[in-house]
This record gives structure tokens, C-alpha cells and sequence, in this order.
């Protein structure tokens, strides 16, 4: 599909969500609910459309090939993602269940059991990609060293005098059993040559009969092949059997396949040339523009000392860096705002304190009627469901709301390569150096303020110093309180080493999700409305995998704000599929795989401190492997 196509289905999509932000909002702001199934029929209508915007967000991200849309796309696909996992925890709080039944909202939203499988998002392993190489080659060579070392140990391990001459007993009845057994099956073969010999000898066939028994064999033969043909294409028509071709890609999936390839080559370009860009036009902004950012500043600056010393009589006390510096004086307002709000501020304080002293003199008053009447301060009111406030939400509407300003209505009929938009990037680089700005002013201007105090006020401030001195203090304590490092003279790789050897770290198989297969509980909801619980489809364990275990561990975002899910307990009997999920769920999201099982541990670190020790290297190897990740995807998200 072309650049347009693909815009296009951003708009759709962006405006679906739009319909279902106006939804969501006005079932927050409307009263608290008490009938049961209507909540959850509310949810789930809100779960499945949430799906629908994933599954396309998720195409969009990996076939747009603009890379300012794909970080807006990959901003508003993360606040999604959170917003189901959110909407699941609400539907579980209500159902006391951990799996759903969809199946009237589906007939009513004309849609089919595939609307509900949630896609793994593509870029979780592509962000992963340097990490995991960097993991497989340490595995490889360790693994490698080890097998090495079991080998050696295997050949130098001495025998004894009897037991090379048992071994090699052995060893020569097993030559010796195997060669009799070679003649005498020579020996019986040819007794059946000769028996074949004589029978074909005594027996004379008439030429007719022969012919007539080789035409016999041959038509059925022939009629065999022909009703297996028939049969196999009956099977075929009436969809029972796959078609011979079926795993073959055809002609137009390989065209897909291609343009998907190209379309990813085109993306890392693009990629490459926005961040050099990003690089170049902050420079030319800090060249071009700077010297007058740092003027107007400035400026801004002064004004402020002024009025404020004509205002209240005294010059201001400077914001510290850690406050913000003079931002946080001009956040969102001019000096003149900034002065008026100072003039106010003094005004308001007394009329404040009128206030307090009325309402407190109100109070007592109405406490002594109600205390007389014995009425409760408020009638208790029915309390029923209301809809939880959620962390994703205003992630989601950031996202809708950059859309709509900045990429809704652009004409972009001169960008058809699809490449970044200089403007966009003037604008943001435009904020970074006028803060890079800020600092170098805010020092320039607290010497020059504290020069006019010298020089006019003659007085000196020693509160800073003070705060100054109190967070030293404090930080040297926190420092103090930290635990030590009972590896801190080993190295990463050694640790990692250690735990491989030891059988704890182990390499996942390369599974897929997909290879899990299962099918679509179609009477979920008809069971449960006769009161009966249905049981769990292997479509269901499958999507519980995807939102507990593959989400929050392939995105940071989802995983710091979404609901909190400490563990995941697969039971069953054996051969259901319990490890393969686990090792899926490891290939997916490029995760370590520790085995920690009790069998496995048994022995290796006995003991209190060897416990510790043996919990500290797995901690120590995660955070190791975690911290990079994160770098990474810092790296990507600029």
C-alpha cells in the first residue's frame, strides 16, 4: 500500500478514538452505576473498540515510514495498550474471573472471536535487537566452554584393570552377536530365493490368465489412485481439508512480504537522516537565533527587577536551579501578570483571614444545632460503581490532541517521500536551546542581582548556602544507607557465567505465541447466562499471556502506570503447553529465563548467606540487562 493509503487509515483510526474518548469521558463524568451488567457490558464494548485502535496503531507503526508520525503513533499505541490492561483489571474487580465471554457484544459490533486477539507489537524485539545479540553470543560461548570442559573431564577419567576388561567383553559379544545375525539372515534369504525358484519352476501359468491377472491388478490400481483423488478434492471443496498449496505464500503475500522489507529499509533512512537533522538544525537555531533568545530573556529579567522593586520596595529573591530558575517565575505568564499577582497576593491575604475567622465562628454554630438535633452531618447516599481514574487516558487524548493540531489538516502533497518536516523540528529545538539559554542567563542574572542588592538594599541572603549545606548533609546519609555490593570486585560477565554453569540462566527455545494454538469459547456468554461457568479455551490462557505477561514487559510505559500484576501461576497437567507459554513468553519480549525451581537450586548456594548471594546475581544480572534496555530505547524515542 502507498504513503496516502496508510495515512488515511491513521485518520480513521484517530477518529474512532476520538468517538471513543468523547465515550469514555462521559461515562467518567456521568453518576455511579449499580446494575452489574450494564458495567459490563460497558467495559467490554469499551475493551474490544480499544482492541480494534491497537491492532491498527500497531500496522501503522510499522508501515509508516514518516518518523515524526511514528513517534506520535508510538506515543497515543502505548497509552492504548495501558487503557486495555486498565479496562481488564476493572472487568476482573467486577467479575471475580480472570477470563470474559464477548460473544453478544461481538455479534453486535459485526465482528468475528479474531477481532479480539491482541496483536504483539513488532517493535518490542526490533528495540532489542543489539541486546539480544550481545546475550545469544556470551550464552553461546559459555555453553560452548562448558561442553568443552564435561568432554575433557569424560576422556581423562581413569578405569580400572577390570573394568577395561568388562568393557571390551562387552564391546565383543556385541561384534560378535551382530555379525551372526548378519549370516544367518543371508542364510534365510537365500533358503527363500530358492523356494521362489521351485514354485515358479512347477507352477506354469497359461499366457491368457497371466494377462488377465496383470489387467486386474492394473485397474484397480488405476481406480484406487482415481477415488483417492476424488475424495481428497470432495474434502477440499467442502473445506475439510486444507487445499495441497495452503503453506505455500502465494503470489500476492510475497508482494506483501516485499514491500514490507522495502518499506523497513526506507524507515531506518529516514531515521538516520531525522536524527542527524535533529543535530544540525539545533546548532542553527543556537547559531541563528540564540544570541537574540538570550537578549529578550534578558530583558524579561530585568523587567521583572524593576517593578517588583517598585512594587513591594525591595528587589526579589532569585529562584534556585533546582526550582526551575527564572522558568518557573515565567512559566506561563508575563512579567506584567507576574507583578499584578504580587500586587494581589497582598490584598487577598487579609481578606483571607476574615474568612477563616467567619467560617470558624459559622462552625461551631452549626455543630451546636446538630449536636441538639442529633442529625448526621450528611445523609448517606447509596454508593454504586463509578469508573476508576485512569493513568493512560490523558496520554491517549496528548497524543489525539498533537494529531489533530499538528498532522489533521497539513498539506503534504509536496512531501510524497514522507521524510521529517524541518518546521516541527525547528520549533521543539527552538524550546531545548532556549532552556540551555535560560541556565547560562540565570547565573549571569543572580550575579547581577546580587550586585544591585549590594549596591541599593545592602543586604545579604545566607539562605541558600544554608539549603545548600542541609541537602549535602542529607544526600551524604542517604549515601550511608545504602546496602553493599556483595559481587563489587566481579564482573557482569562473570556473574552471568556463574549463573549459566550453574544451570540457573538457561536459553530459552525459540517458540512463538502463535505456535500456541487454541480455539474461541463461542458459548462463553450463553453458559454463564444459564448459570453455568464455562470452561477456560486455550484462546483465553493465550490472551491472558499477551496482557499480563508480553505487554508490560515489552513496553517501560505500560509496565511503571498499568495495573500491578506480580506473578503468573500456569497449572495443568503435563504436555498442555505450561512450558511452552513460559519459553513464548521469553522469545517475544527478549526476556532472561532464570530456573529457579527447587529442584534446580537444590544443593548450589546452601546456606543463609549462599540464599543471598544466590538472589543477589539474579537481581544484579536483571538490572544489568534491564538498565540497557532502557538506554536503548531512550536512544530510539529521541
Amino acid at each position: 500500500m502507498s504513503n496516502s493509503t496508510f495515512n488515511k487509515m491513521w485518520a480513521d483510526t484517530q477518529e474512532a478514538l476520538n468517538d471513543l474518548l468523547k465515550e469514555e469521558f462521559s461515562s467518567h463524568d456521568a453518576k455511579s452505576l449499580t446494575d452489574r451488567m450494564m458495567i459490563f457490558q460497558m467495559l467490554a464494548a469499551f475493551y474490544i473498540k480499544y482492541v480494534q485502535i491497537f491492532r491498527n496503531m500497531e500496522d501503522l507503526y510499522e508501515q509508516i515510514v514518516h518518523p515524526q508520525k511514528r513517534r506520535i503513533i508510538h506515543h497515543v499505541l502505548e497509552g492504548v495498550m495501558g487503557r486495555i490492561l486498565e479496562l481488564k483489571n476493572e472487568m476482573v474487580k467486577l467479575e471475580f474471573s480472570e477470563f470474559h465471554y464477548y460473544d453478544d457484544i461481538l455479534q453486535d459490533l459485526k465482528l468475528t472471536p479474531e477481532a479480539l486477539e491482541i496483536p504483539i507489537p513488532r517493535y518490542f524485539m526490533k528495540n532489542k535487537l543489539k541486546i539480544m545479540k550481545e546475550r545469544e553470543n556470551i550464552l553461546s560461548r559459555i555453553l560452548s566452554q562448558s561442553s568443552m570442559q564435561v568432554e575433557k573431564e569424560v576422556g581423562i577419567k581413569p578405569l580400572t584393570l577390570e573394568e577395561a576388561i568388562q568393557l571390551i567383553q562387552i564391546a565383543e559379544r556385541a561384534r560378535q552377536g551382530r555379525l551372526r545375525a548378519k549370516f544367518m539372515l543371508e542364510i534365510r534369504m537365500e533358503e527363500e530365493r530358492e523356494n521362489l525358484a521351485k514354485q515358479r519352476r512347477a507352477s506354469a501359468m497359461a499366457p491368457e490368465m497371466a494377462a488377465t491377472l496383470i489387467k486386474k491388478l492394473w485397474r484397480g490400481y488405476t481406480q484406487r489412485k482415481i477415488t483417492k483423488k476424488e475424495r481428497a478434492e470432495e474434502m477440499i471443496f467442502l473445506e475439510m481439508e486444507p487445499p495441497p498449496d495452503f503453506l505455500k505464500p502465494s503470489s500476492t503475500q510475497l508482494q506483501a512480504q516485499k514491500v514490507y522489507q522495502q518499506r523497513q529499509v526506507v524507515q531506518e533512512v529516514h531515521e538516520v537522516e531525522y536524527q542527524q537533522a535533529l543535530v544540525t538544525i539545533k546548532e542553527q537555531v543556537r547559531s541563528v537565533e540564540g544570541p537574540d533568545i538570550q537578549e529578550t530573556l534578558q530583558e524579561q529579567i530585568r523587567q521583572w527587577f524593576i517593578e517588583c522593586r517598585n512594587i513591594t520596595g525591595k528587589f526579589p529573591d532569585y529562584p534556585d536551579a533546582e526550582q526551575g530558575g527564572s522558568a518557573a517565575v515565567f512559566a506561563s505568564k508575563t512579567p506584567q501578570e507576574v507583578l499584578q499577582e504580587l500586587a494581589a497576593q497582598e490584598g487577598k491575604k487579609k481578606e483571607k483571614d476574615k474568612e477563616k475567622k467567619e467560617k470558624k465562628s459559622g462552625k461551631d454554630k452549626k455543630e451546636k444545632k446538630k449536636k441538639k438535633k442529633g442529625k448526621p452531618d450528611k445523609e448517606e447516599e447509596e454508593e454504586g460503581w463509578k469508573m476508576a481514574q485512569s493513568n493512560f487516558l490523558p496520554t491517549v487524548a496528548e497524543g489525539h490532541k498533537t494529531y489533530e493540531g499538528v498532522w489533521q489538516n497539513r498539506d503534504e502533497c509536496t512531501n510524497l517521500s514522507q521524510k521529517y518536516v524541518a518546521e516541527l523540528i525547528k520549533e521543539d529545538k527552538r524550546k531545548e536551546v532556549e532552556e540551555e539559554i535560560r541556565v547560562q542567563v540565570d547565573e549571569l542574572m543572580r550575579q547581577e542581582l546580587k550586585n544591585l542588592k549590594m549596591a541599593v538594599d545592602r543586604a545579604k541572603s545566607t539562605k541558600k548556602k544554608e539549603k545548600k549545606d542541609r541537602k549535602k548533609k542529607k544526600s551524604k546519609k542517604e549515601k550511608k544507607k545504602k546496602g553493599k555490593d556483595l559481587t563489587a570486585n566481579r564482573t557482569i560477565d562473570s556473574l552471568y557465567e556463574e549463573l549459566v554453569r550453574e544451570g540457573l540462566l538457561i536459553k530459552p527455545k525459540n517458540i512463538q505465541l502463535s505456535d500456541f494454538k487454541g480455539e474461541y469459547n463461542y458459548l462463553g456468554t450463553t453458559l454463564r447466562q444459564t448459570d453455568i461457568e464455562p470452561m477456560p479455551s486455550l484462546l483465553d490462557v493465550k490472551q491472558l499471556i499477551t496482557l499480563y505477561g508480553i505487554l508490560p514487559l515489552g513496553s517501560q510505559a505500560v509496565h511503571e502506570k498499568a495495573p500491578m500484576v506480580k506473578s503468573l501461576l500456569l497449572t495443568g497437567p503435563s504436555g498442555v503447553g505450561k512450558k511452552m507459554l513460559v519459553h513464548a513468553l521469553c522469545t517475544e519480549t527478549g526476556a532472561n529465563l532464570f530456573n529457579l525451581s527447587s529442584q534446580n537450586i537444590a544443593g548450589k548456594y546452601p546456606g543463609k548467606s549462599g540464599l543471598q548471594m544466590m538472589i543477589h546475581l539474579v537481581f544484579k544480572i536483571l538490572l544489568r540487562f534491564f538498565g540497557l534496555w532502557l538506554s536503548v530505547r531512550r536512544r530510539i524515542s529521541r
